[in-house]
């Protein structure tokens, strides 16, 4: 499995050994809920706190191979029903293609998900063919 390397015991910055200080007061919520969920242990992130993180580029390195994973799972699932998990979904096709061009192997990994579902809604669609576009050399 993509993941099988993350320490999901551990948090982003346990990972990364690197210890963000308290956010400023006055920050927003996203900044305050961000700095919260680097200290929490990956493998208790739910779906929507991985996708938060990843939205903001953060635990790149732990947080898309288990993402990757969780999306081909739901794949599999909604194979024969409406794919409902897309703001995970945007959430990983939206990334820079420079951070796919590091790891190619985690891209053709999502572009064979995505590939598993029956159909996608109208606004990822263009997010995915943007992907697709971004790194068609490597797929």
């Amino acid at each position: 499995m993509l993941s099988d390397i993350v320490d999901k015991t551990r948090s982003v910055e346990e990972l990364e050994g690197v210890s963000w200080p308290d956010p400023p007061s006055g920050t927003t919520s996203l900044v305050r809920s961000v700095h919260a969920l680097r200290k929490r242990p990956v493998g208790e992130l739910s779906t929507e706190e991985m996708r938060r993180l990843i939205g903001q580029d953060i635990g790149m390195r732990w947080l898309l191979p288990m993402a990757l994973e969780h999306l081909r799972v739901a794949a599999r699932q909604e194979a024969a029903s409406v794919w409902l998990d897309d703001d995970l979904l945007s959430a990983v096709v939206t990334r820079k293609s420079e951070m796919w061009r590091r790891r190619p192997e985690l891209a053709r990994h999502l572009d064979t998900t995505i590939r598993m579902l029956p159909e996608l809604s109208p606004y990822v669609q263009p997010e995915v063919d943007a992907f697709r576009s971004a790194v068609a050399d490597l797929l």
